[in-house]
This record gives structure tokens, sequence and C-alpha cells, in this order.
């Protein structure tokens, strides 16, 4: 590895899903990477060829053991490119020797069990192929049900929330010293959330910097993310993935100005008249996702929550309906705003305007998605208008907001 650090800025096309299909034959193409057959085979089943920017100026380091840090926002393939590298290493360097039960050559952490889970699932659709134990270790969970899958079989790559892995760890059910990759996912939203502590535990249980390859990826790289990429990587290569504009060009975005006690019947009113087919609804408290919910309910409108306090096994029932069209609506926090694919999103709604301008493109991100095109309404109220000028500075232009455009009702 060489002691120099390089940056690599793309801008890209509109931001879409994990990978893109299609036929352009100026991306790069998988198989232009020497895969393994067995990956490139799931890569195909999965109908992808060609890579996104990320994975552009991801692969070629990575796969040539580079530690990388890597800016991009979530929905621009970045989960591919490090599962990709994962993924590869394992196959070229099988084992040379039994490994203890619960002893990981992979680990990915992620802040969220939403992110967690998502991570498993392409990783079993990507090494479907290739006979690897893939396993997910999340808070929220039967912890003892988790323990037996770890246990059941020598353990190649591990998905992980930093508090459930601390547990597993200071049980000694799980050792970190034969970790080759570590991925660390979202590594802003960790310093948010306040996981830094517990993340750095847990890095400290793996392999020095020099005895392993790390993928370090963050939305955002102020310089409190920069100390920790510095901490944790070893000369490595930036790559970064600046949209053209952050908010993709397949969602027309709308601002209705509506008064903070007309949300709900404004809400109703739109479902009602336009019945979409598919609809993310973001709040910005628990409280008032489940009030609103309550309110929707009694109206007659299918609808179900996602948030925080809900239980874990109803908010992944609730993501599979969801996913599955059986629901057609879900009220959401923000656990819904990162690292959550769900095809077919029609529409987002953002009942009230985040805080962080940051939140509102992984909100309206949510739709749109593989070229598909989406709507995004954000109800401006006298309690969301300040949060305006902060959004149009992040956006790089003037937001317009208008009465509701709803057509006449059909009698």
């Amino acid at each position: 590895m060489t002691e120099h650090s390089t940056a690599h800025d793309y801008t890209p096309p509109p931001i879409s899903d994990e990978i893109e299909p299609g036929d352009e034959p100026d991306r790069d193409r998988f198989d232009e990477f020497a895969l393994p057959e067995p990956l490139l085979r799931a890569i195909d089943d999965l109908g992808f060829k060609f890579c996104t920017p990320i994975q552009s100026g991801v692969l070629p380091f990575s796969l040539a053991d580079y530690d990388v840090t890597g800016q991009a926002q979530t929905g621009t393939g970045k989960t591919a490119a490090f599962l990709i590298t994962v993924l590869t290493r394992i196959w070229e360097n099988p084992d040379q020797a039994a490994r203890p039960r619960g002893t990981p050559r992979a680990l990915c952490l992620a802040p969220t069990r939403e992110l967690a889970l998502q991570i498993e699932s392409d990783a079993r659709d990507l090494s479907k192929y290739m006979g690897f134990s893939v396993q997910c270790v999340v808070g929220g969970m039967d912890f003892q049900k988790q323990l037996d899958r770890i246990m059941a079989a020598p353990l190649d790559l591990l998905i992980a929330t930093p508090g459930r892995l601390l547990d597993f760890i200071n049980r000694r059910n799980i050792n970190l010293k034969q970790v080759e990759v570590l991925v660390l996912d979202e590594a802003d939203r960790m310093l948010d959330m306040g996981f830094i502590p517990d993340v750095r535990r847990i890095v400290y249980q793996t392999p020095h910097k020099r005895n392993r390859q790390t993928l370090f990826f963050s939305a955002t790289f102020n310089e409190e993310v920069m100390r920790l990429a510095r901490s944790w990587t070893l000369a490595p290569e930036h790559v970064s993935v600046t949209p053209e504009t952050v908010a993709t060009d397949t969602v027309t975005q709308k601002f209705w100005l509506v008064g903070s006690s007309d949300k709900a019947r404004m809400l109703t009113e739109f479902l009602n008249v336009e019945r979409p087919a598919r609809t993310l609804v973001f709040a910005n408290r628990r409280d008032q996702t489940h009030r609103l919910v309550s309110y929707l309910e009694k109206r007659g409108v299918m609808v179900e929550a996602l948030a925080g306090d809900v239980p874990q096994r109803k908010r992944l029932t609730t993501l599979q309906r969801f996913k599955d069209g059986a629901v057609p609506l879900v009220v959401a926090t923000d656990v819904a705003g990162r690292g959550i694919h769900v095809d077919g999103v029609t529409h987002v709604v953002n009942f009230d305007l985040p805080d962080d301008p940051e939140d509102y493109v992984h909100r309206i991100g949510r739709t749109g998605r593989a070229g598909a095109e989406g709507v995004s309404i954000s109800f401006i109220s006298e309690d969301d208008a300040f949060n305006l000028p902060a959004l149009e500075t992040y956006l790089g232009h003037r937001i317009t907001c208008t009465q509701p455009d709803l057509p006449a009702r059909e009698s």
C-alpha cells in the first residue's frame, strides 16, 4: 500500500438505486473487474451490468487492497461497492486453517438496525453462489437466535450495529482478531447518534490498520469525520461522488403552504384524491407519527407506522408489507430515511420539513429510484418556514411555495 492519499471526484448521473441496470457503453461493466465467476453470476441474476460512479471510483482501489474513504449519499451504490470488495477478497483468499466459531473474516458496522438488515439482504443476494456464511447481529431481536446462527458455521461476513456487537464481544461469543476487512458505513450518522465510543472500542478489537483493509464511507466529511477516517485508515484513496444537484432530477418537488392545524386534513384529502400507489410520509417525531396514523385509520386509510419505538419484529413486518404492496402508506420518522430501499415508491410527503437539509434529500431519495419518476410534497406551515433558508442554500436555488394543487375530486 502506498503512503499517499488521492482524491477522485465525479459528477454522476442522477442518483438511482444500489446498482443500476441499463445499456450504457460509456460506463464501467462489472465483468471488466475480473470478479469471481460466482459473484458475476449473482450480479447477472440481479439484472445489472454497469457500475454506478461510486462503484467505478472505489472498486479499482478496494479490489487492489487499498484502504478507501468514500463520500456518497445513500442510494448511489456504495453498499454494493464494499460488498463486492469483501466477497472477492474472501473468495480469492480461502482459509488456510479452521477458524474458531464466532470469528469473522470481514466486519461491516452500520448505525441502524434497518440499514444493517438491508446490507445483510444485499450480501446474501450477491454471495448466493459462493457458499459463504453471512450473518447479522442487531439490537431489538432475539439474542439467542442470533448467537445460534453465528455459531452454526465458520463466519465469513458479519454485519452489525455497534451496541449489539459489543454485547457479543463482552460475552466472548465473537472475536474480531482475524478480521481482514473492516467496513464502516455512514460514519457521519454514527457520529450524530453518539456511537463513536462504541465503534472505537470495536475497532480496537480488530487487527491494527496496517494488518487489515478498511473501507470508510460517509455522506459528509466534516472535521470530526475526517479525524475518525485518519485514525482508522492507512493512506486511503479518497473517492467522492458529489451529485451536480443534491436532489435527484427524477423527483418533482412541490412545497405546499398548509397551516399546522390543517396538515392532517390536507394529507387525507391528497390521499383520497390522488390515490397514490405507494407513499412514504415523514414526520419529525415519534409521537406525531402515531397520532397521524391514528387520525388516518379513523378515516379509513390503510396505513402503518415505522418509528424507533415500534417493536423490531413489527418494523420488519411493516417494511416487508410495504415492499410487497400489501400496505400502500407508511408514516415514518427518519429511521426510514437512510438505508431503506423500497422499489416503486411513487410519492414522499414531508408532513414536517426536517431540521437538517441532508435529511430532506435522503427522504425524497426514497422515490424516483432506478430511473422511475417520483413526486415529493413538503407541507410548509408557520412551524416549518424557518427551515427554508438553510434548505435553499443546500439545494442551491430558491424554493417556491404554492397553494396545494389537488385536482377536483370526482363525484
